[in-house]
């Protein structure tokens, strides 16, 4: 099916796309690192990130559930407070803060924050509204559990909400999802682009694609998408 773009997106990075995680690359400039955030804001892109709650309800902009990837240890994000997790390093750096990140960026590029919600629904909305307050850039909150995105509608309906889908999801529970999630913006798994679902839900919302990082998949994105989030060589 032929995809058109949907009506003009607000968080329209431009022909820079979203970097993935940051502009990423080498031991220099680890993923979700201040340094692939200003690496990003640098090169003209948007940023796309990872957040994480901590056990004492601070926000951290980390992917994975625990450290030992990242930074060679086993404490696990949730199950340790901010304390104990900023003696760690990313790099050269600690482990960024939300507020640390809306401070580098300060509205400079659009950003989609991605929550990973790993069991505390109910304390998000609290920590994303203290730290969101009065930020004046332009962002987006997504996740793949469409409560999170149900309940930002009901309490912080300002926010613009995304639904992020995975190419495996079965077309009952996607419908079940966007029922519930009622986003402004869909972050699509790449390997569903060119599907009528993609195309028809493109009509009324902006689809951004993940995660991009071949020049092929990137001609193809740049087709069937309004934006890219991107890494490797999907850089655009």
């Amino acid at each position: 099916m032929q995809s058109s773009p949907s009506r003009p997106d607000p968080l329209d990075p431009g022909s820079a796309g979203f970097a993935h995680r940051g502009l990423h690359y080498g031991a220099g400039f680890p993923e979700n690192s201040l340094l692939a955030f200003a690496a990003a804001v640098e090169y003209g892109a948007g940023i796309e990130c990872d957040l994480r709650l901590t056990a004492d309800d601070q926000i951290l902009v980390f992917h994975d559930a625990d450290a030992w990837r990242m930074c060679a240890s086993p404490l696990r994000i949730g199950a340790s407070t901010h304390g104990q997790l900023d003696r760690l390093r990313v790099g050269e750096g600690p482990i960024p803060t939300l507020p640390s990140l809306l401070a580098l960026v300060a509205g400079r590029v659009p950003l989609l924050l991605e929550v990973k919600v790993d069991g505390d629904l109910w304390r998000w909305i609290p920590a994303l509204r203290r730290d969101l307050d009065g930020y004046g850039g332009r962002f987006g909150v997504m996740s793949f559990d469409p409560r999170l995105a149900r309940l930002l509608k009901t309490n912080l309906p300002a926010i613009r909400r995304g639904l992020v889908i995975r190419h495996s999801m079965s077309p009952l529970k996607r419908w079940l999802a966007l029922r519930l999630a009622a986003p402004d913006f869909l972050a699509i798994d790449k390997a569903a682009l060119g599907q009528d679902w993609v195309a028809r839900g493109r009509q009324r919302l902006p689809v951004y694609a993940w995660a991009v990082d071949t020049a092929e998949q990137r001609r193809t994105a740049s087709v069937h998408a309004d934006a890219l989030i991107w890494e490797a060589d999907g850089r655009p």
